[in-house]
């Protein structure tokens, strides 16, 4: 299976995001435990890098993905999205077998 996608709107916006960060900085994407549907999304800014992260780099905007949560995570497209809801970064996870409505969390 593929790895993860990054949209060209979702790369822009991690741009925006960055824009105020240290030189380096990259958008981490994790899967943890919880939510209302069994797992979570996770979005954080980090700063450094460990050795094993994967990076998926689309123009000009990183993205760092923890081995683990890269394997719940293979074939995902990661969007984003500015709806009547709101603005956020949405996941789209062939994985997943349910998600809830708010789009975070899923199930496998």
């Amino acid at each position: 299976m593929q790895d993860v996608t990054v949209t060209e709107r979702a790369a822009r916006r991690i741009r925006q995001v960055l824009a105020g960060e240290p030189e380096g900085a990259m958008l981490r994407v994790s899967v943890n435990g919880g939510g209302c549907s069994g797992f979570r999304y996770d979005f954080d800014v980090a700063r450094t890098r460990a050795d094993d992260d994967i990076v998926i780099e689309r123009d000009g905007a990183g993205v760092l993905i923890d081995p683990v949560s890269i394997e719940y995570m293979r074939g995902a497209v990661i969007d984003f999205v500015d709806d009547l809801m709101g603005q956020s970064f949405r996941i789209d996870n062939p994985n997943a077998t349910a998600s809830c409505g708010c789009g975070v969390s899923f199930t496998l």
